[in-house]
């Protein structure tokens, strides 16, 4: 029970910082705030300061940003209204949660690797016996910067792209301080048996690691390259869903959210590696959120940023923009679809939790 507590408040943390990104940019581009509240529900707190209610609200599971105008079906008459912000600043407003959710993550993971003894480089540590790659072209020591066109920014690259990638896959390695690109390397799957009719594919090449130093400098690369390596992660995973490789079974909600984190914090050995594997699955959750969060799909930020661009590219053709009521409708339906699939995925996920 603990760590599901400790699962929701991270999570609302996340949603609330979204919203303060939203509040934070509207602010400093003078559009009015009518409330800004953390999380949901009934209201605990009121606080009414110059034209904004602050609340503080009973259900830790996020927060909303209200702003004047935002869900009017007209344009407002209140010059200091959303829409009537010029399209830039509207832009930014939008896209300032999910910029403040890919900083959050990005915060996260350099706080963790704040005391971090070194970072593992993947190198080439040689072939596996009897798969035949001794004279692949890759030579022992090696070190692994590109497979198969995907730049590799931390060690669990290299074995991710090998197994999305081909027989022949293209490395681009660093040999003896010289960049090497080594073209169609021929490393094909081979299936072995443990004996007991279990198979497994392996590519017969061993990766081993080479350690980096804990400087600073490196402790922000890493920490860079680990919050853009998130980003990939939820790209891949966004394709898998489009070409059906993954089913919407394998999505997850905040139920199935927050059951993983208690999951994931109820299996650590001690209190310590508990707080640390919570808090690498929220930098997860936080840049997933933010990347999400910009996919051009109506009644997401992204939707909202996608019809400035699209009315703008109109006013500058036809002098026209679409009027805001039919705009609205767009956003209702995306909403009323993203409802649905919400409430879906949550009946999945609770049939998950009790194994059905």
């Amino acid at each position: 029970m603990l760590y599901i507590i400790l699962a929701l408040i991270l999570f609302g943390i996340l949603i609330a910082v979204h919203e303060f990104g939203h509040f934070a940019a509207a602010k400093f581009f003078g559009v009015q705030v009518n409330e800004f509240s953390i999380g949901m529900g009934p209201a605990l707190f009121k606080k009414q300061k110059g034209e904004t209610l602050y609340s503080l609200r009973l259900f830790p599971v996020g927060g909303y940003c209200a702003m004047e105008g935002e869900d009017e079906e007209e344009s407002s008459d209140n010059p200091r209204a959303l829409g009537n912000a010029a399209g830039w600043k509207q832009a930014v407003i939008l896209v300032a949660g999910a910029f403040m959710n890919f900083v959050t993550g990005l915060l996260i993971v350099l706080l963790l690797y704040a005391g971090a003894a070194g970072f593992k480089a993947p190198i080439y540590a040689g072939p596996l016996e009897g798969y035949g790659t001794e004279s692949c072209g890759l030579q022992e020591g090696d070190r692994f910067l590109s497979v198969d066109g995907h730049a590799i920014l931390v060690y669990s690259n290299v074995s991710l792209y090998l197994s999305r990638a081909g027989d022949d896959v293209d490395f681009v390695v660093e040999r003896d301080g010289e960049r090497l690109e080594l073209e169609g390397v021929h490393i094909p799957y081979q299936e072995r048996t443990d004996g007991e009719g279990s198979y497994t594919r392996l590519r017969g090449i061993s990766i081993g690691y080479e350690v980096d130093p804990p400087t600073v400098g490196n402790k922000l690369l890493y920490a860079w390259n680990t919050a853009v390596d998130y980003v990939r992660l939820v790209w891949i995973s966004l394709g898998d869903l489009i070409t059906g490789a993954v089913g919407l079974r394998d999505l997850s909600g905040p139920v199935g959210i927050v059951d993983a984190m208690s999951q994931v914090g109820s299996a650590a050995p001690t209190a310590a590696d508990a707080a640390y594997d919570l808090l690498t699955l929220a930098a997860l959750i936080a840049v997933n959120l933010a990347v999400m969060n910009l996919l051009p799909i109506p009644a997401l930020d992204g939707g909202r940023v996608f019809f400035l661009a699209l009315n703008g590219l109109l006013q500058l053709l036809f002098r026209k923009k679409i009027p805001a009521k039919y705009e609205g409708y767009v956003h209702f339906v995306g909403l009323a679809a993203l409802l649905s699939l919400s409430l879906m995925v949550a009946f999945s996920d609770v049939g998950k939790i009790f194994g059905v």
